[in-house]
Formats: C-alpha cells, structure tokens, sequence
C-alpha cells in the first residue's frame, strides 16, 4: 500500500478547524447533511473518528502560498474554499452518476434524497466564495475569479462527461478535454491559488497552475485505471465498476480509437445498451488491456506528472514547499485508491 506523505495529513489538520468554522454558518439541516459527507459524524449526526478525504486540494492550496513566500496561514483561506468547491461537485456527482456509496459510505442523495444533495452541494459552492472573499488578503477578489473560473470549467467537463454516456463515439482528444475540465481545472486553482493570496508574480501563478492542470489529467488518468482494475476492497467500489456501467474512460476510449480485432470487439461492445453481466466484465478489461488502453494510461500519467514537475521547477519558488508538491504528485500518481 502507498503510503500517503505527512504534507497531506499536516494539510488536513491545519484546514480542518477553518472548514467547520465555515460549515458551521450553514443552517441546522444543511449543516448535518453536509457533516456526514465530510465524514464528521453518522447518519443520525454522533460525531465519529473519520480521516474523511484526501485534503488533496487543501494540501496544495497552503503549499502553494508556501512556495511563493508566504504563510501557511495565508494560504488556509483558498485551501477552504478549493474544498468546499471539490465536495460541491462530489454531492452533485454521486447524484448524476447514481452511486450510492462513496468512501465506503451511503452518499448523501440515497439518505436524503436528490433535492437535499442539490441544496446542500450549491451551499458549500456560495460557501466557498464567502469565505474567500472574507479573507485577509488584498489579493481576495483575484483568487475569486480564479475560482469561479475554475469552477465553470469543471461544470464544462462535467457536461461533456454527461453527454458522452449517451455518444456513440467519444474521441480520445474529447475525452482528455474533458478530464482537463471536470478533474484538472479545480487542481489548477488549488494548486496556484495560495499563490494569488500572498500576491505572487504571474510567472509563478501561471507554473503553479500548470502544475495542477496536468497533474489534475495524470489524476483522472489513475482514478480511471482504479475504476477498471483497482483493488475494491481498497477503492471502496465494485471490481471493474466502470466497465459495469460502460463509461468511456481515457483507457477505454484509447482502445477503442485502435485498430486490431480487440479494439473492434470492445467498440461493439460498448455499442451494446443491456446491462452488462458480471461474467464479461474480465473479458472486456482485457480487451482494452491488448487494445494497448492500460499501458498508454500507466505511460501518458508518467508524461503528465513529469510536465507538471517541469513546470514548478522553471520558477524560482520556496525549495522547501516545491520538493513538498512534488512529493505530493508523485504519491497522487501511485495511489491505489
């Protein structure tokens, strides 16, 4: 098992006390709503001992004021805000897609229902803005454009992610647009928008956010590798949990652009609007296997992540907080959940 690096863990208990500073002006319901998604208590609201998420974002957001010079403290206010974004999309995304577990947990729509999940996920999202826009720093309405932005762009993937369920064909450019918006914008932001609230230069702002972008895609590209052939008693879902439901993931639509007999078998397969059943489901994972789709993933992360660490190394940042941010992709890139 990988295993995670302290910034991750440092991340999470320097945001935590921020963010249920700010869940805390939500009302009575959303409030419990929302503490269960976060991991903070149970169903019936008894506060319980949960690592909850990553604090992927978070950890970026704060390392990334770090390595333009400021403070962790300085950073905490987009770290928050990045957070409160990424479990906004969350809530809507276990809706639209009808996952009913998430972190080995019920997800909020199938306790509560679908309109309870809408409210409560456009909440965090007005949240998130709140408390950015409260902060200290001159540079607040700057960061807040940039996170709308980012957000606009991560609702833009997740249109195009909706629309290719129902697309015969989904090219692999098309799907790595997409991944750029649903999974890569938000990293971007986190990982530069520390960086906009000590007032860094636009060069370091721009290789922060490169750094993010790209390893937001080398992201998606591993999440969609876990989603085929990861380990559920460690992913929390069923094995082969996106062939199950026949997503065009970046692996499946590389083997589908292929040529060769198995390319053309999973393209007729994927064609197919039955469920699928559990015994084929090893079948098709091969398929997109010899069709070359889990190699160039495994390959095309490797390209990204080494973009990425090209980008934050052609500035002049804080060693420190950039050997941190590397430290931290790399672990993103080996997770095995």
């Amino acid at each position: 098992m990988t295993v995670a690096p302290a910034t991750l863990h440092q991340g999470q208990a320097a945001v935590r006390p921020a963010l249920q500073d700010a869940v805390a002006r939500l009302d009575d319901s959303t409030r419990a709503v929302v503490s269960y998604h976060l991991g903070w208590c149970d169903v019936d609201g008894h506060p319980i001992e949960s690592a909850g998420g990553k604090s992927l974002r978070p950890s970026l957001a704060i390392l990334s004021a770090e390595a333009a010079g400021g403070t962790q403290e300085a950073g905490i206010p987009g770290a928050v805000a990045v957070e409160l974004v990424h479990n906004f999309s969350l809530l809507h995304d276990d809706l639209m897609d009808r996952d009913v577990q998430r972190r080995h947990r019920a997800t909020v729509w199938s306790v509560w229902g679908s309109s309870t999940a809408i409210l409560a996920g456009d909440a965090l999202l007005s949240l998130a803005h709140e408390v950015l826009l409260e902060s200290n720093s001159p540079h607040a309405p700057q960061a807040g454009v940039m996170l709308a932005s980012a957000t606009r762009e991560l609702i833009r993937g997740q249109v195009q992610d909706l629309a290719f369920e129902s697309a015969a064909l989904v090219s692999l450019t098309g799907c790595i647009d997409m991944a750029a918006g649903k999974t890569g914008a938000l990293m971007s932001a986190s990982a530069a928008i520390g960086a906009v609230l000590v007032g860094a230069g636009s060069q370091v702002v721009e290789a922060l956010s490169t750094f993010g972008a790209q390893l937001g895609v080398a992201f998606q590209l591993v999440d969609d590798l876990l989603g085929i052939w990861g380990d559920p008693g460690t992913t929390g879902k069923p094995v082969f949990s996106d062939l199950a439901s026949r997503k065009k993931t970046l692996p499946v639509t590389y083997a589908m652009e292929q040529r060769g007999a198995e390319s053309a078998e999973l393209r007729a397969w994927m064609s197919r609007t039955e469920p699928p059943s559990e015994a084929e489901l090893p079948h098709v994972a091969t398929l997109v296997d010899r069709a070359g789709g889990r190699q160039w993933a495994i390959e095309e992360t490797a390209r990204r992540t080494r973009l990425a660490e090209d980008a934050i190394c052609s500035v002049h940042t804080v060693e420190r907080a950039r050997r941190e941010l590397i430290e931290l992709g790399r672990f993103l890139v080996s997770r095995e959940a």
